[in-house]
Parts: structure tokens; sequence; C-alpha cells
């Protein structure tokens, strides 16, 4: 054979030199694995505890049968352990293995000629078809009897005993088959299967898997001086610790706390976020920093280090994890700006530059410049920030507009942390383009923020959606939906009344397994909002409120029910099964999920209406939903209340917002038992 050659670049005669092709006896080809992110150059995400699916492409050349496996161990062990792969269709395998506990692992696939296999399927053929000949059993007792080279013990004498039965002559045709295609036989060939022509897939690929509540929560968000019953005095952290029960007892797992860090004079925002500040006004506690400390002291204000503990020690007692909020920026008398001049930008006239984005303008807030000449120093005191908080206790972070520090600086922090805390959980608060938040939860981080806030309409929740939990996305990026922020008061908030929040609190708790809410605010169904922005007026940010959360509108009683259900089931405790239904209106959006076994099965239906009643008949597709086609179920509603029986694919809905904007439907297939479903109480 003569070698192939490449053609011209420039399109003329002159050849650049032959292509060879190597000889080899590699018959296999792994393609396609998934999951595997940018080519493995960074980790995928898993859950400990919970399946990783892994799936690939295996090709071979001829008519051979395959066998694949999946590999995989801890990031620290040598051996590894091994999962069996099936074919499902088209060429494509599966096989999914269980990582412990938190942590970093490695996987990667093994495919290879199963000969033994091979025959017992084309001798199948030719029983069903009474073609056997002794020449094809003859064939296989070569391929068994060469088995036993690799077998010990009785697995060994049972291979010799099958290899003599295939050319016993003394025994019928049909008794010398089924000795070929016992179960028996295949187990032990498997067992000892020389795996001739094996190749393993080109990467090994990195996994980090995290605990529990990093692939399921439901976050709470207050301003610790905002805590106190008492109007005008500043809240404390043992203000806190007397919310712990009203928090807790609306189902919430994680309190979310702002920066607790001194607040700076310099330059101090007065109430909205005017330059000029008045008596007693706090600032803002995202300007870090003062005379006091920067980010690793504690505004006196709030308590001490002690209190902070005490604070941490009583969420757990209720149930509850403590968040942290971390800014990686400065007011103009934060510590760093005296001591580490070069952390910051300098303008042509000497002065540091603030905070911009354009038209807006943050002149109680220095960012730091990460094109510093001291790097290295920069980011070690960074680093230092999260261990020192790591060191009183708290696990999990919210981070700050991460966007706008170095994508390097997360991937080596968030890395170094981990290694030392598999159990951290990072937050990335970056309302910036997909691209960059895909990038920054490659790099490390554990949640994200998401549009969300700003999807309202059924086709772009279904676009958005599907793409998060449908596409390749899903493997590094798990999302995080709340409805409000201390910056984001929509005008769906703004002028959607009760219905929008009630609303907009099952879309962000049931589409994703992690959501959270500016608590008070959204509670309360704040609304009030600076004239033209999607901001709040007299925000929070500025002032400090006092709140009474036992007004008698407040949703807390809707907000506890949701986060029951939650509780309640698996089904909305992770995301990889989301799908949508078809219905025939426009305001309707359906959607499902199932848990793992697909015993807990929840459908819901939402009015993206606030205002009028909209109905419409649905298009099911009861495969998602457990249910056999053209068969009677029932839907039970968790939220609203009532059974129904529907009947088939094509059912009838409708939602009057004034009484209940939706549906979180428990589907029961007619053909289980009222206990099959107590478990899911």
């Amino acid at each position: 054979m003569r070698p192939r050659q490449r053609p011209s670049a420039h399109g003329d005669s002159d050849e650049e030199g032959p292509i060879t092709v190597t000889a080899t006896r590699e018959r296999v080809s792994i393609q396609r694995v998934l999951p595997e992110v940018l080519g493995g150059r960074y980790p995928a995400q898993a859950t400990a505890g919970r399946p990783v699916d892994v799936d690939a492409d295996i090709v071979c050349d001829s008519h051979d049968v395959l066998a694949a496996a999946v590999r995989w161990r801890d990031e620290d062990d040598r051996g590894w352990s091994e999962v069996p792969m099936r074919h499902v269709s088209n060429d494509r395998w599966t096989a999914s293995f269980v990582p412990p506990s938190a942590g970093r692992y490695r996987y990667t696939i093994v495919a290879w000629v199963d000969h033994v296999a091979t025959w017992r399927r084309d001798l199948a053929k030719k029983a069903e078809a009474g073609t056997v000949e002794a020449i094809d059993l003859a064939v296989g007792a070569e391929l068994v009897q060469a088995l036993t080279k690799r077998a010990k013990g009785a697995a060994k004498r049972r291979l010799q005993e099958t290899a003599a039965a295939l050319t016993d002559s003394g025994l019928d045709l049909a008794t010398r088959v089924d000795a070929g295609l016992s179960e028996e036989l295949a187990d032990l060939s498997t067992e000892v299967d020389p795996r001739h022509h094996k190749v393993r897939y080109r990467h090994v690929l990195e996994l980090r898997a995290d605990r529990e509540r990093a692939a399921y929560s439901s976050w709470y968000e207050l301003f610790p001086r905002s805590a106190s019953t008492d109007p005008g005095r500043h809240g404390t952290f043992r203000d806190v610790i007397d919310r712990l029960e009203h928090v807790a007892g609306m189902g919430f797992d994680v309190l979310y706390l702002p920066p607790i860090h001194p607040i700076g004079r310099d330059h101090r925002k007065g109430r909205n976020n005017v330059v000029t500040t008045g008596p007693g006004d706090p600032g803002s506690p995202w300007a870090i920093g003062s005379a006091e400390g920067g980010h690793t002291a504690i505004h006196p204000e709030l308590g001490t280090a002690e209190d902070l503990r005490a604070l941490i020690a009583a969420c757990k007692d209720h149930g509850l994890e403590l968040a942290l909020d971390i800014a990686f920026q400065c007011a103009p008398d934060h510590p760093w700006v005296s001591e580490h001049p070069t952390w910051f930008k300098q303008r042509p006239d000497g002065s540091i530059q603030y905070a911009e984005n354009p038209p807006k303008k943050y002149q109680d807030i220095y960012p730091l410049n990460f094109e510093t000449s001291d790097p290295e120093g920069l980011w070690q005191a960074l680093k230092g920030v999260f261990d020192h908080w790591i060191e009183q206790g708290v696990r999990i972070f919210r981070v700050d507009n991460p966007h706008t520090k170095s994508f390097p600086f997360w991937e080596w922090c968030i890395d170094a942390l981990t290694r030392e805390h598999p159990d951290l959980i990072f937050l990335s608060e970056a309302f910036t383009r997909p691209k960059v938040m895909y990038e920054l939860a490659m790099r490390g981080f554990t949640q994200s923020y998401t549009y969300f806030t700003w999807r309202r309409h059924k086709w772009e929740i279904q676009e958005y959606y599907t793409e998060l939990f449908q596409t390749d996305v899903a493997d590094f990026f798990r999302p995080n939906s709340w409805p409000n922020t201390p910056d984001i008061l929509t005008d769906q908030l703004q002028h959607g009344g009760r219905a929008m929040y009630v609303q907009r609190l099952v879309l962000a708790a049931t589409l994703t397994a992690n959501y959270g809410m500016y608590g008070p605010a959204f509670e309360l169904m704040w609304s009030q909002a600076r004239p033209g922005a999607e901001e709040y007026l007299d925000n929070e940010k500025f002032e400090i409120k006092t709140w009474d959360v036992d007004q008698p509108q407040s949703l807390r009683e809707a907000i506890a029910l949701v986060n029951r259900i939650r509780h309640a089931h698996p089904a909305l405790q992770q995301d990889r099964t989301l799908r949508f239904h078809h219905v025939d209106n426009d305001q309707l959006l359906v959607y499902s999920k199932r848990d793992g076994s697909g015993d807990d099965v929840i459908l819901v239906v939402v009015n993206l209406d606030p205002h009028w009643q909209q109905s419409g008949h649905t298009w099911l597709d009861l495969g998602e939903l457990g249910v056999p086609e053209d068969s009677e179920f029932q839907v039970h509603d968790l939220f609203g209340g009532g059974t129904f029986l529907w009947h088939g694919r094509r059912n009838y809905v409708e939602l009057n917002p004034h009484v209940t904007p939706a549906h979180i439907f428990q589907v029961r297939p007619r053909h289980r038992t009222e206990q099959d479903f107590e478990q899911y109480r």
C-alpha cells in the first residue's frame, strides 16, 4: 500500500511529504465521552453519594462484539474500580459510578473485543436457524480452553468441563449447544476475559464531587444590622440568632449574610446611594475596611468573633448553615490601601481609581488591580481571607462579582482551598455574559446565580433551562435561582402583586434544586422601586431597616409549604431530569422532574399571567412521567390541594392566579398503591 499524500496548501503540485500510518492491532475507537469538560481541561462536577453517568460512542471494525468499562478512583488511590458499560443504541454506551465522599476523582473508559461473546452471539443465531456444525463448537471449545490459562480453582475446572462438553461427540448436539450458550459460561468468560485489542480512552478525566448541599439548598439572605426588633438600634449576631427559628421554620437550610466587615468612612454613601451622608448613615457593607480592620475583621457593632461562632453553632442547631459574603474590594480607608498601594490602580494624578460601571460610580469602593506588580502577595492575601473565615467554622461563601477578578486566581484559589477542605461551597454572583459565567464555573465555583430573575416568558424559560440541563453545560454549571436580590427588583415584582411573587417563588424553587431569596423583602413583598430602575427604593444596602415579619400579608406560609414539598420530594432535589411538556397556551408553563429511581415524579403547572385566569390542554410526555400510554393516572396537588384523575397525554388545566398561580402535582400512576407514595408525604 502506498502512503497517502497530503496536497499542497498552496494548491500547486508540490508535495509536503507522505502521511504515514503506523501499523497497529488497535481495533476499537472511543469518542464523544460525557462528561468531559473542554477536552478534560477542567473537572466535571458531581455530588458525593449520587450516581455519575458516563457515556461514550464506542465502535469497532468488523462485526465483533465489544465490551467496555468505566474505570474510576479517588485521586489519591493507585488502584482502579471498574463498572461494566452497557450498550444503549447507535453505538452509544453508558455506565455510572457513585463517588462516596466529597473530593477529587479520576475516571476513564476502556473497551475491547470480546471473542467469546462474539462466538456465543453467532452460535445462538445458528442454533435458531438449525445450522450448527461440529466445527462451530470446536471453535468455541478452543476459545474457552484459552480462558482456562487465566482462571483458577472452581472457575478453571468449570471452564475445562465446558470446553470438553462442546467437543464431546457422545453428547447430543442440543446439549453441547446449551453448554456454549449457558449464562455460567458468559459470567466465567467475563471474569477472565483477556481483553483482546483493549484500548483506553486518550484522557484520564477529572471529577470534583461536592457534598449534598452543593446540589440541593434553599438560601435566605438577611442583613445582620437589620436583625434588631428595636427601631433605630443596630442589629448584632445575637439578634440574628433570635431570627433563626423564623428562617428555619420556613424550611431554609442556608442563611446568607452580606459582608460583616468594618465599613469605610471615606466617601461613605448615604441613603439611596447618594454621595453625601447624614448623621448615623451606616454606609454600604460592600465598602469594606476602615481603621478597625479589613476583610478578616468584624464590624464592631455586629459583635465579636465569639459571637460569630455562637451564631454558626446556633445555625447548626436549627438545621441551617451560615454563608458569608466575600467581596474582594476595598473602601478608601481599608488598611490595604496604605499598606499595599500597588494592589490598586493609580490614575495619572496620583489618585486611586474607584469602581465604576458607567454611568454608575462607586466612590466608596476601590477595586483590586490583578495586574499589580505584586501578584503573589495579592493572591496569597486574598486566599488568606478565606482561610481566616474557614478557621472560624464557615464552609459556604457567596462571592461578589467574581467575573471582575482574575480567572487564574479563582482556579488556583478554589483548587487549593477545596483540596484542603472538600466540603467548601462557593456561590458565584456574576450577573454577566453566559460564557463568562460558565468559565467561572469551570474554574471551580460550586454554584452560580442565573438569569432566572429576568426570564419571564414561556419560551425564554424553556430555552434557558433546556440549555442548562440538557447540554454539556450541566456537567460543570450548577444554577441557583433567585427571584430578587438587594440589587435587583424587577418590574414584575414591582407591579405583579401577590400572584407574581408566588409564581416566581414556585418557579425558582422547582426549576432548580438550588434557589434563594433576599428574604425579608421577598417574604413581605416589598415592591417600592427607585423611579426608572430595577432597584429597591430606600435600599437596605445603605440604611438599617426594622422588619416586622409577622405582618398578615406575609408569604411566610406559602414559602414554608414550597420548602416542605422540596424536602419531601427527591425529584425536586436534582436538576438533570427537568423536562418541559407542551400546553396550548403561552401563558401556561408545564414541566416535570423525577428522581433517579423514577418512583417520585413531580409535574408543575404555572400560570405566568399574574392578573388573569388561564386555561389550556396539555400534551404530556408520558414516558417522562412513568405513565403507560393511554392510561389513567392521578395527579395530587401538593401546593393548592385536590386530586384529579387524568387520562393519557391530553388533559385540561386551569389556574386563577388570585386563587393559586401554580399546581405542584405528584404523579400517581393507577397501577401503584397508596403505600408506594407514603415515603414522599
